[in-house]
């Protein structure tokens, strides 16, 4: 048995992507690592070798952060990482689209040459560290022709209307399928865009798409197939973070300096790290008077202020007198003398003068975008 693995990078691309002008993937997260560092570690640590990444739009961080996939073992002659070049929009019907997951299937079709067995479709929107071995073994020891990881989740509308629900039945088969509900309340179980099926199967689907037309996955494959085939899902009961909003991310950030369980069960779990790009860069340098209270700071960081449960990147200068709460700051953000921050996200390069005083709220943190000055 071999396995390939597809991750999408743009998918979920106007929620926390538009607003950071960057694609999901490349969305910097907890001081170092960036989102699409935790599909492709859960591939790599499931033995999944032969990698492809769909770009799109706004993806030269990406792969700037990728290279050629080294730090995580994938500069190989045979398989390693492969970066699909960005697509045209040809395929996509937005009127009816909750995200053009077959769409950049059907756009990367000839260059889908993979000699694996079974193949892994992931998205970069969840934070998690997933044994991809699991579902593979299930889907091939139950005979699905399509198996699909979801979490038992209490659903309100707000919830629903950002997913895929699925009934199944005693078997885990799927009965019926609920895309972006808003009339749905109680425990239901919720996809997490992790799909597992026979490479044959993959172009099959693909190219039935392609000649009919279709557009979502969702509704255009499994919906239309229920009674025909054999779809199921695979129950995960490990720990995810959903991010396919700006106030998700936040959200997700700040639980992940403040739960130890939280953080250990993505980053303490035992033969399986979360790799990134390794970086060399000089130790923080913390001036005497400086404080740093329950913050996770990065390298190449210069303290003279005041820092509370915050995440500041690499190359962060925090000014004296200044205090930072609650707030996330991207690489080499500079702050000035007497600056008070507060549940505030500032983007790469930006640069805040002395006296200055910006607060957002837990609900609803205040964004500042790159390489401004204020």
């Amino acid at each position: 048995m071999s396995v390939a693995g597809i991750i999408f990078t743009t998918l979920h691309h106007g929620g926390v992507s538009e607003i950071m002008g960057r694609s999901v993937a490349a969305v910097p997260f907890m001081c170092r690592y960036r989102l699409v560092d935790f599909p492709l570690s859960n591939m790599v640590n499931s033995n999944i070798t032969n990698v492809a990444l769909i770009a799109n739009n706004n993806y030269h961080s990406l792969i700037e952060h990728i290279g050629s996939g080294k730090d995580w073992d994938l500069a190989r002659r045979s398989g390693g990482l492969t970066i699909l070049p960005p697509y045209s929009n040809a395929h996509i019907n937005n009127s009816r689209l909750v995200n053009p997951r077959l769409a950049e299937l059907k756009n990367v079709y000839e260059s889908l040459d993979f000699k694996e067995d079974y193949v892994v479709l992931a998205d970069c929107d969840m934070v998690s560290n997933m044994d991809y071995n699991a579902i593979v073994n299930e889907h091939i020891s139950s005979g699905a022709d399509i198996t699909i990881g979801v979490r038992e989740l209490y659903v309100t509308p707000e919830i629903g209307k950002h997913n895929v629900v699925y009934e199944i039945d005693d078997n885990c088969r799927i009965t019926d399928i609920s895309v972006s509900p808003t009339n749905i309340t109680g425990r239901k179980y919720v996809g997490m865009n992790v799909t597992v099926m026979k490479t044959d199967y993959l172009r099959t689907v693909i190219a039935d798409s392609i000649a009919h037309n279709y557009d979502s996955f969702s509704l255009d494959v499994i919906a239309r197939n229920l009674d025909r085939r054999n779809y199921k899902v695979y129950k995960y009961d490990g720990f995810v973070f959903d991010i396919t909003n700006f106030d998700e991310y936040y959200a997700a950030s700040m639980d992940m300096i403040n739960n130890s369980e939280h953080r250990n069960a993505i980053f303490n779990v035992a033969n399986n790290p979360i790799l990134t790009r390794v970086r060399n860069s000089p130790p923080t340098r913390y001036v005497n008077g400086s404080k740093v209270v329950n913050s996770l700071v990065a390298d190449g960081c210069e303290i003279e202020g005041t820092v509370e449960n915050s995440i500041l990147f690499r190359g962060v200068k925090v000014g004296k007198n200044t205090v930072v709460k609650n707030s996330i700051l991207f690489k080499d953000v500079y702050t000035g003398e007497n600056v008070v921050l507060n549940c505030v996200v500032a983007d790469k390069n930006v640069v805040i003068r002395d006296n200055k005083v910006l607060s957002g709220h837990e609900t609803m943190p205040f964004y500042i975008p790159r390489d401004k000055m204020i």
